[in-house]
């Protein structure tokens, strides 16, 4: 019963930036977390940077300094600035959140978006 939409992908040179968004919607009691995840082709997918209920963020480190994670919790939306972009950025980022339905609280599920690809030329 919950959709995550992701938007704000596409082509960028290296060093350029790209914001992405993410808004969850559905019956949603409580948004506990959300962040992004990305995967490169022949690579598992890994975690970019997430965002907890309490707002402590964190990064994967090739990531860290200048990817920056941020909410706003009114409207169930997650951002994710990206500056200095790198060509081993090139991936599919995918929006993540744990959710709590009205109908399930106070019972916790995960949440996948479809997907939005970036990719950075050199």
């Amino acid at each position: 019963q919950v959709q995550l939409v992701e938007s704000g992908g596409g082509s960028v040179q290296a060093g350029g930036s790209l914001r992405l968004s993410c808004v969850a919607s559905g019956s949603i009691f409580r948004i506990n977390a959300m962040g992004w995840y990305r995967q490169a082709p022949g690579k598992q997918r890994e975690l970019v940077a997430a965002s907890t209920s309490g707002s402590i963020t964190n990064y994967a480190d090739s990531v860290k300094g200048r990817f920056t994670i941020s909410r706003d919790n009114a409207k169930n939306t997650v951002f994710l600035q990206m500056n200095s972009l790198k060509p081993e950025d090139t991936a599919v980022y995918y929006c993540n959140a744990r959710i709590v339905l009205f109908t399930t609280a106070p019972y916790e599920n995960t949440y996948w978006g479809q997907g939005t690809q970036v990719t950075v030329s050199s």
